[in-house]
């Protein structure tokens, strides 16, 4: 593999809402068939157990993992046969407290995670969850990757790229269909306002509130494009990141040495 070009392959699953059993074992058919020249294979938020709903600790208790359970023992070894990152987020356990927690698994095992920042209030996940504190920084294949859940997308500050710090922004989400618009014009945004690829991947299907989500998963370069291709009907998305068009572009353009600098409180 070069860090010249890197390749994505986006599964805007559908999720069957608190079956972690079945949602695993789906996952487990369709990574089948990505495309073998893939570096990076990117799931929707809460891939395995769908986005909780209501603030019953008790439920959630049951769905959340820890670091070392078989949620990402099982990414790690898909990952390690397959020869590519898998990116998401899952439900976690901490000492009893839960979090929204992105992660990234690679082939080699190494693996990064970190806690979503903004929880939705208005789904009472601040009623359960805590606000993570840091945002995932991973370093793959010769290209620099932030991470995101959700809702932070809606916080430029909290998705700053501060000095060129990323190469690619990745958010993933449960984001309903009734608002999409919304979600697919701020991915655009950040991918503006940071001079990187942002690459944004939401979830299908219908939650336990009756919410539909229509897997609108896209990536966005440097300028705004939309580079997302579609290649067979298995509903997999794939794009290739260029490195090169994107350092030429930050030399030509270095916008972000005249950008504000922003202190977050945590």
């Amino acid at each position: 593999m070069t860090d010249s070009d890197l390749k994505i392959c986006m599964l805007p699953l559908e999720i069957s809402w608190g079956e972690k059993k079945k949602n695993l074992e789906n996952l487990e058919r369709v990574v089948s068939q990505v495309h073998p020249e893939t570096d990076l294979l990117i799931l929707p938020e809460t891939f395995s157990t769908g986005f909780p709903s209501g603030n019953n600790k008790e439920d959630i208790r049951l769905l959340a993992e820890r670091n070392t359970g078989p949620t990402i023992d099982f990414l790690k070894r898909i990952s390690k046969e397959r020869n590519f990152a898998i990116a998401g987020s899952f439900i976690a356990d901490s000492g009893g407290l839960f979090y929204n927690r992105s992660f990234i698994v690679e082939p080699s095992g190494d693996e990064y995670f970190a806690d979503k920042r903004h929880l939705f209030s208005m789904g009472g996940e601040d009623k359960v969850f805590r606000p993570g504190v840091t945002r995932l920084k991973a370093r793959f294949r010769g290209w620099n990757i932030a991470m995101i859940v959700c809702y932070d997308l809606r916080f430029p500050v909290w998705c700053r790229n501060i000095d060129n710090e990323y190469d690619l922004l990745i958010a993933v989400s449960n984001w309903p269909k009734v608002r999409i618009d919304v979600w697919n014009t701020l991915l655009k945004a950040r991918a503006i306002e940071n001079s990187a690829y942002v690459c944004g991947v939401d979830c299908k299907g219908i939650d336990l509130n009756n919410h539909e989500y229509d897997g609108s998963s896209h990536v966005f370069d440097f300028v705004g494009r939309n580079i997302t291709i579609k290649i067979d009907e298995s509903g997999l998305l794939y794009a290739t990141l260029s490195k090169q068009k994107l350092v030429d572009f930050r030399k030509k353009f270095p916008v972000l040495k005249d950008s504000d600098i922003f202190e977050i409180k945590i």
